[in-house]
């Protein structure tokens, strides 16, 4: 980034616009990068509450010239701010804070600060004045898209994220890190920007050194501030999730493979965050947050799975399953949490999350998305997923045998006679089991509170069957799904079950 803003001051660029999670050290980036240039660069900086501020001697002397009898801690208007930068003198660089605030309002304010940066255009442009406009994201208006150079601060390295923590030691006066320690480290800090990675390391360090735990802790509810982004904390694992072992097996060969990723990326019940992205919603919000998506995915070649199946098939519990065997952080990347009124703000929320999902899995990153009905999916997106697409059927006998031991055992219950569970759910076997043990009766009692999904909505469970044969891989058996329309026809009725 400071490469392409020396190049871009350089051929006087006199609109720069940098998006940066951490916009104060942006600034003192770039402010180090010029305070030994001769003849002295005045540097400035404004914001709404503190109005302007001189950050060097000649910045001080530029903002008493430009703001005249006004004094410059008292100019928190936008408009008349930008208006008294006109008087800044030659090679000044000013720093406008946070106008994410200001460009996507549809008002009289935002009108104006647009025109007024509009401008500044060519008078700066005539002897090296910039106007760099500083915040975590912002979306251009066409009046001025054109005109203005927008960079992109990455987050740390690997590198700067591994000085950070050993500097981070020193101020708290412990023996520098051995290696191993920091690599640890540097895996919990990834994805944070600078200023929150040396806050949470510094909260983490005690007198016997780093407390790990803390640290993936702080880093988790520091990440959970980015909207629509969360780490998943569940203790899933495989043995909590029984019938399905093709797609299992798969995701513990891609765990152990070559190129293991890093981090999962959950999407869940991706078609109904998407829905009407190819047509019928007129605000084009979710069209612009299908397009950063699809860009993404095809820009970092980004590896996904999707799971189709009924409600309650497992899908979700096996993805998040999946990290834990990993021991890889699963970050939930909720699109609904993501969206908003403003298409240009909804846009920028999902870049903002791929760009922090990018830094905590340094682009190794595996995407599973599970769906109830794939139809309204477009052909785009479904062909970004290249890992395959698995069909969640309702669990064999076998397979809900396992399930009823797994539930059985998890809520201590004593009794063995079951109900006929013919085309249940997992999830529908664990409700009955989490009844039984409220009421304190058997699960055959606790089954007449049960309406399985495949009595609720058979014409759903068809058209999934119908549309998966010979299309997706069966989540259960190797190869692809072959639907029997026979089904399983004969009701297992009351049955016994050896507890261990």
């Amino acid at each position: 980034m400071l490469d392409q803003f020396i190049a871009a001051r350089r051929v006087s660029t006199p609109l720069v616009g940098i998006r940066s999670m951490d916009p104060a050290a942006t600034q003192l980036l770039i402010v180090k990068n010029y305070e030994k240039d001769t003849p002295a660069v005045p540097m400035i900086m404004w914001d709404c509450a503190a109005g302007f501020k001189g950050i060097n001697g000649s910045g001080i002397d530029a903002i008493r010239t430009a703001c005249g009898e006004a004094k410059p801690a008292e100019v928190t208007s936008p408009p008349e701010a930008l208006a008294a930068a006109m008087k800044l003198p030659d090679l000044s660089i000013l720093f406008f804070h946070n106008p994410q605030m200001y460009l996507v309002q549809q008002d009289q304010m935002s009108a104006l600060i647009v025109q007024a940066i509009w401008n500044l255009r060519d008078k700066f442009k005539t002897n090296r004045r910039q106007l760099v406009m500083l915040g975590p994201w912002f979306v251009l208006p066409p009046e001025i898209n054109q005109d203005v150079v927008v960079l992109d601060e990455p987050l740390p390295t690997d590198e700067q994220l591994g000085a950070i923590v050993k500097k981070q030691f020193k101020a708290a006066k412990l023996d520098e890190p051995a290696e191993k320690v920091t690599l640890k480290a540097v895996d919990a800090l990834r994805g944070l920007s600078a200023f929150p990675a040396e806050q949470v390391t510094a909260m983490s360090l005690s007198r016997s050194g780093l407390n790990m735990e803390n640290l993936w802790e702080r880093k988790r509810q520091t990440i959970e501030q980015t909207p629509g982004l969360s780490i998943w904390r569940g203790k899933e694992s495989f043995e909590n999730v029984k019938g399905y072992d093709n797609c299992e097996r798969y995701l513990k060969m891609l765990a152990d493979g070559k190129r293991p990723p890093k981090g999962v990326m959950f999407i869940d019940e991706i078609e109904k965050h998407l829905a009407g992205a190819t047509g019928g919603d007129l605000s084009g919000v979710k069209q612009d947050m299908l397009g950063a998506l699809l860009t993404w995915m095809q820009d970092r070649k980004a590896e996904g799975m999707i799971f189709i199946g009924v409600p309650g098939s497992g899908k979700s519990a096996l993805a998040k399953a999946f990290g834990n065997y990993a021991q890889i952080p699963t970050i939930s990347f909720d699109l609904g949490g993501m969206q908003e009124s403003l298409v240009g703000k909804s846009g920028q929320n999902i870049r903002n999350g791929l760009k922090v999902v990018d830094a905590v899995t340094s682009g190794e990153t595996l995407v599973i998305a599970t769906s109830n009905s794939i139809q309204s999916l477009p052909p785009e997106l479904r062909r970004r997923f290249s890992l395959g697409i698995f069909f969640f059927d309702l669990p064999s006998k076998s397979g809900r045998d396992a399930i009823w031991k797994l539930y059985l055992n998890q809520y201590g219950l004593k009794s063995t006679k079951l109900p006929d569970d013919t085309d249940w759910t997992g999830a529908e076997i664990e409700k009955c089991c989490r009844i039984a043990w409220r009421f304190e009766c058997d699960p055959a009692g606790a089954s007449s509170f049960i309406v399985p999904v495949a009595k609720s909505d058979p014409n759903q469970l068809a058209y999934l069957r119908k549309m998966a044969h010979n299309t997706f891989i069966s989540a259960s058996e190797r190869g692809i799904y072959q639907y029997n329309e026979d089904g399983e026809s004969e009701g297992s009725g009351e049955r016994d079950i050896k507890l261990q």
